[in-house]
């Protein structure tokens, strides 16, 4: 599917000259991709990116940056449902898999397995529920592994006025 929307994203001071770089998700893991592999974590509202960035600690946020999105992606696979998870051939609980723990013993989480699979079959990225402490059933995720500035995988940062900084030194 084709999706055109506005996503946001509580970036961490650190990746806020480069919101776009994915840096963050290579270097860690994420529930969608392992360490070593670049990907794109927005959610598609300001309530579900505060869940996201809160990592289950309700009211407990270290300082972020809100950022807004402007989506223009082809070739993602939405997970939202369970009409189209049935239809891509994938499980909720693949999705919400203990990841963290699997990473942890050296084991490969299923949602990876899902999202290698999608890729190898052409997908950009996956439109998933939110699995954050307190999410709703209306709380989406949109995940990318291939992204960049043109069509038919673009994603732009919202800085009309220029208030991002340009680089770490910036932020002095």
């Amino acid at each position: 599917m084709r999706l055109q929307a506005v996503c946001y994203r509580l970036l961490e001071p650190v990746y806020a000259s480069n919101p776009i770089s994915g840096e963050g998700a290579r270097i860690h893991g994420g529930r969608f991709n392992p360490k070593g592999t670049s990907a794109l974590y927005l959610a598609r509202s300001v309530h579900t990116a505060g869940l996201e960035a809160a990592h289950g600690f309700e009211g407990r946020v270290e300082p972020l940056t809100l950022c807004s999105y402007d989506v223009d992606v082809r070739d993602v696979v939405d997970l939202t449902t369970a009409a189209s998870r049935s239809a891509a051939g994938v499980k909720t609980r693949e999705l919400n898999c203990a990841w963290r723990y699997d990473m942890s013993i050296g084991v490969d989480p299923p949602s990876w397995k899902v999202v290698r699979k999608l890729m190898a079959d052409g997908a950009a990225g996956v439109l998933v529920p939110s699995y954050a402490s307190g999410a709703r059933r209306d709380d989406h995720n949109l995940v990318l592994r291939k992204w960049g500035r043109r069509l038919p995988h673009r994603v732009r940062a919202v800085d009309t006025q220029g208030r991002l900084p340009r680089n770490q030194l910036s932020w002095r």
